[in-house]
């Protein structure tokens, strides 16, 4: 991603265990449209190198892992969608962008009703992490969402989802065998699966 780096000594503090930062020396904002905004950054890195980093900024997203826990095996909600970048249908989680003043988890409240239409009674954050920490700077918060019950979905115009109820064994296969192929739900779906099998 760095077009240039040049390497500067560091200044070492004598007996210092802390994790310096990097120095941001100046950024640019190369392009703003509606969903992120990309930055051309160039960066003191903590080795002392100068580099340049082009980097998108992104609000943030949920994503719901909504499970269906009234039988002895659950079930997970999963959607199906075209997705333009990989040029193809993807089994996804319910997810979307964290709207400006919004917080998480009214966000996925939100995601959940309008691309599913279901309603949760509980809802818990389980992970948050970065979805391509290199060159985006979007955070992904999942929340499990339990004690559901049905509704009408509200989709977005665009939206052209088909949504489905997978037991989590069969889930988890299609995560082993390659048909789940969308980050945020492979990782969603390897932690339920862990954390029941530690349960038992």
């Amino acid at each position: 991603m760095a077009k240039s780096a040049s390497r500067i000594k560091p200044k070492a503090k004598p007996g210092s265990t802390r994790r310096s930062k990097a120095r941001l020396v100046s950024s640019r904002v190369i392009y703003r449209g509606p969903v992120f905004s990309v930055t051309t950054d160039h960066v003191l890195e903590p080795g002392g190198i100068k580099v340049r980093r082009d980097v998108i900024h992104h609000s943030g997203s949920v994503v719901v892992l909504a499970v269906d826990d009234s039988g002895a095996t659950p079930r997970v909600l999963l959607e199906r969608q075209y997705r333009h970048a990989a040029k193809d249908y993807l089994w996804e989680l319910p997810a979307g962008r964290i709207d400006p003043g919004e917080s998480e988890l009214s966000a996925a409240k939100r995601e959940l009703i309008e691309e599913t239409g279901y309603r949760a009674n509980r809802w818990r954050r389980i992970l948050k992490f970065y979805a391509s920490p290199g060159f985006v700077a979007e955070t992904m918060a999942v929340y499990l969402a339990t004690g559901l019950h049905e509704g009408e979905a509200e989709p977005e115009e665009d939206e052209v989802i088909r949504n489905q109820m997978i037991l989590l064994p069969a889930a988890v296969n299609m995560v082993l065998n390659g048909k789940v192929r969308d980050a945020k739900t492979i990782s969603s779906l390897l932690w339920l699966d862990h954390v029941r099998r530690t349960k038992r």
